[in-house]
């Protein structure tokens, strides 16, 4: 039962993480800054920016192994589910030009990535690529997480930037918003750790003649 719960969260969350991701693609007000790396090189190579995420993450993956970094059954998934989630959900959203309902879809599209977060987070089976290579290098250089993220999320969006990935309005929510939505929905999906059987004690006779 315990370990059934944590695929659900597992994989409910990396399919809601991708139809997020496509929600801000669709809204079209500015992305997060791996997704405006996605986008720069899907316009550049006219792949599909699900396809684009695939490709990168399996990279970023790659990247782990100087690191010496251990992939989990959440890694592996996450390479493959986000993107094809983030293609499908752009497939299915028809075109929206009114900033009445753009909007309102990055709000929910930022609310929806906060939750997913919370969800294949709470499953612990394994760091996203992106997020292994950012503990990787925490690990291996000894600078704070905080430098390491920034200076990783500044390079990808810079370089984004410059390929043609949306930069805007949204990039900035999200910036500001994910921490805080993510650690709310940690706390709501939290999965209680099953708690561990004692250690039955054996007495030890006094005599060790006794003993068998």
């Amino acid at each position: 039962m315990y370990t059934g719960r944590r695929v659900v969260h597992l994989y409910v969350g990396l399919v809601l993480y991708g139809a997020s991701d496509g929600l801000l693609v669709g809204a079209g007000l500015g992305l997060d800054p791996w997704d405006v790396f996605h986008q720069g090189i899907s316009e550049r190579s006219g792949l599909s920016i699900g396809l684009v995420s695939i490709i990168v993450g399996a990279a970023v993956l790659l990247l782990w192994w100087p690191l010496r970094q251990r992939p989990g059954l959440g890694t592996v998934s996450n390479v493959f589910i986000v993107g094809l989630a983030m293609d499908g959900t752009l497939r299915l959203l028809p075109d929206v030009h009114s900033l009445g309902i753009r909007i309102p879809l990055l709000v929910a599209a930022v609310v929806l990535n906060g939750a997913a977060t919370g969800l294949y987070i709470t499953a612990r089976f394994g760091p996203g690529p992106r997020d292994g290579l950012m503990t990787g290098l925490h690990r291996r250089t000894g600078r704070s997480i905080r430098l390491v993220r920034t200076g990783i999320e500044l390079t990808v969006l810079v370089v984004g930037f410059l390929l043609g990935g949306g930069v805007g309005v949204g990039t900035v929510l999200y910036a500001v918003a994910i921490g805080p939505l993510a650690q709310y929905f940690l706390r709501v999906f939290e999965i209680p750790q099953p708690a561990r059987e004692p250690v039955p004690v054996v007495a030890v006779p006094a005599d060790p003649a006794v003993l068998p």
